[in-house]
């Protein structure tokens, strides 16, 4: 354990330096609205990849891998992994097209407002701030309990002065400073991966292996095993995490903002690709680490099964990774309050927030997330869900937008198809069960094990796809 002098002492200089960062970085730099949110044309793609990498990794990769690696197996570990690259993956194939498509844009609401009108546009503003929102305050939950669990920090506190120091330099600097800060946040990520690496060569290799494969002892009396690398049976589940996140990352602003802030189209590919390739490597050790400690025995919370490894090591190391915990968080809060500002001005406002309207948005944005986060910290099963939802919301929206890159998808078509794919979950409920459960979904799409539901997000999924379709071709039909 870290004392509490220490934890405040380290909290303060961290932050006190990623203030000053941001605060130098935002001198001398002359800002309109536009470049505010948009940093246009101006990263070369080592930046535009480091960006991309730091934003997308936040503290939540010190909880989420490797509870998923205590609960799941093989798969729920790799196809978390895989979720964490995809998006970036994906960005590089359209993020060009879509660049090309709408040159002045900001957000995927801009390309979509170009493609199917202005009702879809807010609608994909919508589910946007939902998600980032939920992003948002789950940072913060990871933030105070990283510090409340590796020296007893009030997470309240821990949350504010977060909280004031990202809004603060954000405010200032918009898009440009944040990606700036990205660079020497994703240094601090590059350490975390050599901390692992040294983590489990110091175990002893061979031991640290020999607990990733073996099953939680204390599960053995139970009859109900989890948390060993070993395990193929969560197929499924693994699955559906990947349709999950990959599908709300769509809605993850921040990686848009980068497409426009790429200096052409091979930086924006070079450097998407190389985050996806960071991001794997990163999720997919965390999430191994999970299952080294679901095999040394039970854990009473599990989502803190990381810093359960490396507790008992001394107080330096740890002091380290409560430095990282403020980097990390730092890296991925600004992104989201540039971005959710960002859909706030250019999609439910329709552009018409000025650069001081902009700014004053920024300040605001903070204080509704603390109130989330201090209302939800207890009760990590409902973030979870919330998620989800936010997740699923993102499915059913995510193959309209795609498709409307034919010229045949019509406006009408792609905003029924995304409504009509979350009529597709009810659907599903109602044929496997009743139509209480189906309903249900839409606020709890989870299965018996309380693990992502897969067959509900495919619904989703292919609801919204052949809706959109079919209501695109009858229009055609007409015309």
């Amino acid at each position: 354990m870290i004392s509490l002098s220490t934890a405040f002492f380290l909290l303060v200089i961290s932050l006190m330096f990623f203030a000053w960062l941001g605060y130098k970085e935002s001198q001398g730099s002359k800002l309109d609205s536009d470049n505010f949110i948009s940093a246009r044309n101006s990263q070369n793609w080592i930046m535009i990849g480091l960006s991309l990498f730091a934003s997308g990794m936040g503290i939540w990769i010190l909880f989420g891998p490797s509870e998923v690696g205590y609960y799941g197996g093989f798969y729920d570990v790799f196809g978390y992994a895989i979720s964490s690259a995809t998006p970036f993956l994906l960005l590089a194939y359209f993020g060009p097209i879509i660049r090309n498509l709408t040159p002045e844009g900001v957000t995927l609401a801009d390309f979509v407002r170009k493609k199917m009108g202005r009702p879809m546009q807010l609608y994909v503003g919508i589910i946007s701030i939902l998600y980032m929102f939920t992003f948002m305050f789950a940072e913060y939950i990871a933030i105070g309990r990283a510090f409340e669990f590796l020296s007893g920090f009030d997470s309240l506190l821990t949350i504010i002065l977060v909280a004031i120091t990202t809004t603060f330099y954000t405010t200032l600097g918009g898009l440009p400073v944040s990606i700036k800060t990205d660079r020497i946040q994703a240094f601090f990520i590059f350490w975390l991966i050599l901390c692992i690496l040294f983590f489990i060569f110091s175990e002893g290799l061979d031991n640290t292996l020999e607990d990733s494969k073996a099953y939680t002892p204390e599960d053995i009396e139970w009859e109900w095993y989890h948390g060993s690398i070993t395990d193929y049976s969560t197929f499924e589940a693994g699955l559906a995490l990947v349709l999950a996140i990959t599908a709300a990352e769509m809605f993850s602003q921040g990686n848009w903002q980068r497409t426009w802030a790429s200096e052409d189209n091979e930086a924006l590919k070079k450097g998407a690709l190389l985050a996806s390739v960071l991001c794997f490597i990163t999720v997919l050790l965390l999430g191994f680490l999970g299952t080294v400690a679901a095999g040394r025995g039970a854990l009473l919370d599990p989502s803190v099964a990381f810093f359960e490894l490396i507790k008992n090591y001394n107080e330096l190391f740890l002091a380290m990774f409560l430095i990282l915990g403020v980097a990390l968080v730092c890296s991925s809060l600004d992104t989201l309050q540039n971005a959710i500002v960002a859909v706030v001005s250019r999609d439910l406002t329709d552009s018409r927030l000025t650069l001081s309207q902009a700014r004053y948005s920024i300040i605001t944005i903070a204080p509704i997330a603390i109130v989330l986060a201090w209302h939800y910290a207890d009760d990590a099963l409902s973030v979870f869900r919330i998620f989800l939802v936010a997740d699923l919301f993102a499915a059913a929206t995510v193959l309209p937008i795609f498709l409307s890159l034919s010229d045949r998808v019509t406006a009408n078509g792609g905003l029924f198809g995304a409504v009509f794919g979350l009529i597709s979950v009810v659907f599903y409920g109602y044929y496997t069960s009743d139509l209480q459960t189906g309903i249900d979904y839409l606020t709890n799409p989870v299965n018996e094990a309380g693990l992502a539901n897969l067959d509900v997000f495919l619904s989703a999924l292919i609801g919204s796809a052949l809706a959109t379709i079919f209501v695109s071709e009858i229009e055609n039909s007409q015309s």
